[in-house]
């Protein structure tokens, strides 16, 4: 995420906005109506999903342009390798240590048990190959970042040493979809193995597993890429694909609606299409937003929101939706109840996030901007 106050691209924080906005609503109908299997109250948990898949798509749009900005600046040695990475561990692995640790704190305090493979997350494996723990459940996502920073770049810079004579911007659009290919294929051994009874056995053991799910940021190395090479062509066309995504999002929701296209009953079609879709059609929308500028009414809104976006990511469910649902019996609460505590929820949300953006994580990032330029 692009954190300098100087240098942000207004739609890009637009984006970040709806996606944490999105995963936040999804998590405030689990609170109050955490049973609910209304269509309505079904959509939005999918668009909190999808919120997700969104913070993919532009994961892989900035790290894919800052990986094009090493090769145009002919950063491309071990050492440029092990700079980018350390200012990615800068910016990811602090909040996510700190909130590792409030959380096992506070199992620790209810006298609840931790899983027994705890030690997994401080490598990012507890849901490497195999189903995420039903513990800091957020984490998930974080497991998959990770790991694309590490096998993509790491790929990349060594075909640049490996190849020392070769385009290196074509290395990196070939590599990029060499990759591509090659997650796809180790889709088809979870197809051929899994057996699935429901949605929430495949989102489990499919859409939330690093193995299956990588291949979701490198969508953001494509755009990024065929965005700064055919910047006038994005230029001219950048509304139609804005349009083009729109349309195949909503085509495809309503194709699995008016089909009643379920995992259990058409996991080829989930494995192999329904994602890879889904991140098509958000990759569609990065040429018309990554030049959106705007500093009108709301912007501040926005740029507050996107900022402090990891935070609020990391502790809106575990720790304060949790910890809520400990202190509250839901079920017996009124309607006005209920949103006096969806009011509640998102205040301790901002502002528990904010302390953590505002005193933790800011001079941290502050520190790795000073110390790796």
């Amino acid at each position: 995420m692009n954190t300098s106050q100087s240098n942000r691209v207004f739609g890009l924080d637009f984006l970040r906005s709806v996606a944490i906005c999105l995963v936040v609503m999804s998590h405030a109908t689990l609170l109050v109506f955490p049973n609910s299997v209304t269509p309505i109250f079904t959509g939005i948990k999918i668009l909190g999903a999808i919120g997700v898949d969104l913070f993919f798509v532009l994961s892989g749009f900035l790290i894919g342009g800052i990986l094009l900005k090493h090769i145009e600046l002919h950063k491309t040695s071990t050492k440029d390798l092990l700079s980018f990475w350390k200012r990615r561990w800068f910016r990811t692995l602090p909040n996510y240590f700190l909130v590792l640790i409030l959380n096992v704190s506070i199992f620790l305090f209810l006298g609840k048990d931790l899983p027994k493979t705890i030690g997994l997350y401080i490598p990012f494996l507890q849901n490497f190959s195999t189903p995420h723990p039903d513990f800091f459940t957020e984490a998930w996502s974080l497991s998959i970042e990770e790991y694309a920073y590490l096998l993509l770049p790491f790929l990349l810079f060594f075909s640049f040493k490996l190849l020392k004579n070769s385009n290196k911007e074509k290395l990196f659009l070939w590599i990029t979809l060499v990759t591509i290919l090659g997650l796809t294929c180790l889709k088809s051994l979870y197809y051929f193995s899994a057996e699935i009874t429901s949605l929430g056995d495949w989102s489990s053991s499919f859409r939330k597993v690093v193995i299956y799910r990588i291949d979701s940021i490198y969508m953001g190395f494509l755009v990024v890429f065929v965005t700064r090479k055919y910047p006038e062509i994005m230029k001219k066309y950048k509304l139609h694909l804005l349009i083009a995504g729109v349309l195949i999002f909503t085509l495809l929701h309503l194709f699995i609606y008016v089909f009643n296209l379920l995992p259990e009953t058409n996991l080829g079609f989930y494995v192999f299409v329904y994602l890879q879709t889904v991140i098509l059609s958000l990759a569609l929308l990065f040429p018309y937003f990554s030049t959106l500028n705007y500093s009108g009414l709301f912007s501040g809104a926005i740029k507050f929101i996107s900022v402090n976006s990891y935070a609020i990511y990391l502790v809106n469910y575990s720790i304060v939706l949790l910890g809520m649902q400990e202190i509250f019996e839901v079920s017996t609460k009124s309607i006005s109840q209920k949103v006096g505590l969806i009011f509640l929820f998102l205040s301790i949300t901002i502002i528990f996030s904010n302390i953590i953006y505002r005193y933790f994580e800011l001079p941290i990032l502050k520190f790795r901007d000073r110390k790796y330029k």
